[in-house]
């Protein structure tokens, strides 16, 4: 199966090599997943912010996803780190599930490895897309 190339927005690449470039005093775990992210940049269309499409997960996106193996379904917002907040559905850029979901888009199905297994979150709505709205520089 081919490798999926996602779409990011130049605003949202530049801002993502920035806090990347920070993270290499973290310790070899949390590099290994990091290392992931920067791939998937480094594969990524990018696309100016204006012309992103509006389906597709960026920076403060807000969508509805279920959970494919609990069939839960959950709101979460992509953030930066120092947004993070779990309990608000709040979820980071550098977080594994984070880390899974940019770029990707309404309908498709993201997958990441937990210490116990895979698990599959399904993108089912975009409630909020800052480029959507017009807010490009969130």
């Amino acid at each position: 199966m081919a490798k999926r190339r996602i779409h990011i927005t130049d605003y949202d690449m530049q801002r993502l090599r920035k806090l990347l470039e920070g993270t290499q005093y973290w310790n070899q775990k949390d590099k290994e997943y990091l290392s992931h992210l920067e791939e998937e940049m480094d594969q990524a269309v990018v696309v100016s912010y204006e012309k992103v499409p509006p389906d597709v997960v960026t920076m403060n996106t807000q969508m509805q996803v279920t959970d494919l193996d609990t069939k839960k379904k959950m709101s979460i917002q992509l953030v930066f780190p120092s947004e993070a907040d779990f309990e608000k559905g709040k979820i980071s850029i550098l977080a594994p599930i984070g880390t899974a979901l940019i770029g990707y888009r309404v309908g498709d199905t993201v997958t990441w490895e937990v210490p116990n297994g895979t698990r599959r979150l399904k993108i089912e709505e975009i409630v909020y897309q800052p480029e959507a709205a017009g807010d490009y520089h969130l």
